[in-house]
């Protein structure tokens, strides 16, 4: 029975979990949640980092286990004197290689990231993400130093890394909602941002951003450049676009279909209609009844939709809704009309 079970819930593993079931839970988990991703989220990314770290560690792990998370961060519960913790040491000397407490920041998840990756734990999918080009002492994971002589170090590298304390000053991530039609969702386009932004010198300087927005991308997907932000004396910042979809005022939007509410007389909700609908891709659409349309019923047209960002070449599907008008009033040969054919 562990004492608490908020790390392994991070990473969608039960307490059991194997030392091969963190990793694969842990490189899911960072594929879909780091910052270069368009699903990418830097608070769930140092989350499931830090649980990583903790749960790869056989060490730190039982220290957790028995002890809850504040413990892990410390290396060890705190205990008076010479209390040998079961065998394990006590926290003063912290013999684990832990942070000693300090708080984990992004450079500690990215730091476990690039570890990871450059381990072979990402497999292919280890390219298109952002690695610091500056080892130290000819690490060969870039960035981190010897392993050994590192605070919160490798620990004899037993599945997990140890974090460690971040070598330089975290730069700082600047957010900006980018509003997007939902034409150019559906078909894909380049957009332009001229930015303000602050140079070396404090003075403000001009940057133009290209954003590359891809077909089907939905609203809160993030675009992620490093290095173009203001200036700060660890760095540029990063900035990061996050698309906002703007209303359209016939057509909404649900997953990957497309709902469109077509205004129907009460004649054509009898006798049927032909009518044109232009898509948001531009393609047009014929509609065709001959039948009564119910006014709460929906017909479906697949692949007509949005398009699939993850699976190019399929589409979500079109469904049309009727609203049928219907007469506030009626003449007295209207309701003849009606009381004889109906």
């Amino acid at each position: 029975m562990v004492k608490e079970q908020e790390l392994y819930n991070r990473l969608s593993v039960s307490p059991t979990a194997s030392d091969s079931e963190i990793k694969k839970a842990y490189r899911k988990a960072a594929l879909k949640y780091h910052p270069d991703k368009p699903t990418g989220d830097t608070e769930k990314f140092k989350e499931i980092s830090e649980a990583f770290d903790i749960l790869s560690d056989e060490k730190k792990r039982k220290i957790y286990d028995q002890f809850g998370l504040e413990a892990a961060r410390r290396g060890g519960p705190q205990f008076d004197g010479d209390t040998d913790m079961g065998g394990m040491g006590g926290a003063g000397g912290n013999p684990f290689g832990g942070a000693g407490g300090a708080s984990f920041n992004f450079h500690d998840a990215s730091n476990i990231f690039e570890q990871f990756a450059r381990a072979g734990g990402m497999g292919d999918d280890a390219g298109g993400f952002h690695f610091s080009s500056s080892g130290f002492g000819g690490s060969p994971f870039g960035g981190m130093g010897g392993m050994g002589d590192m605070p919160g170090g490798m620990g004899g590298m037993p599945g997990g890394f140890g974090r460690g304390h971040s070598m330089e000053p975290e730069v700082e991530t600047q957010q900006i909602n980018l509003g997007v039609s939902l034409e150019d969702l559906a078909k894909g386009c380049t957009k332009k941002m001229k930015l303000t932004r602050k140079g070396p010198s404090g003075t403000k300087e001009e940057k133009i951003m290209e954003i590359n927005i891809k077909p089907g991308w939905k609203e809160g997907t993030k675009i992620t450049f490093k290095n173009e932000g203001d200036w700060t004396p660890s760095g540029r910042n990063t900035i990061q676009f996050i698309l906002q979809e703007k209303p359209h005022p016939n057509f909404k939007r649900d997953g990957n279909d497309l709902i469109y509410t077509l205004p129907l007389t009460f004649k054509e909700s009898l006798l049927g209609f032909d009518k044109i609908v232009e898509n948001v891709d531009g393609r047009r659409i014929p509609l065709s009844r001959t039948m009564p349309v119910q006014p709460t019923s929906e017909q479906v047209y697949p692949g007509l939709g949005m398009p699939i960002s993850k699976t190019p070449g399929q589409r979500g599907n079109l469904k049309i809704r009727y609203k049928v008008d219907y007469p506030l009033t009626l003449t007295p040969e209207q309701k003849q009309a009606i009381n004889q054919f109906f």
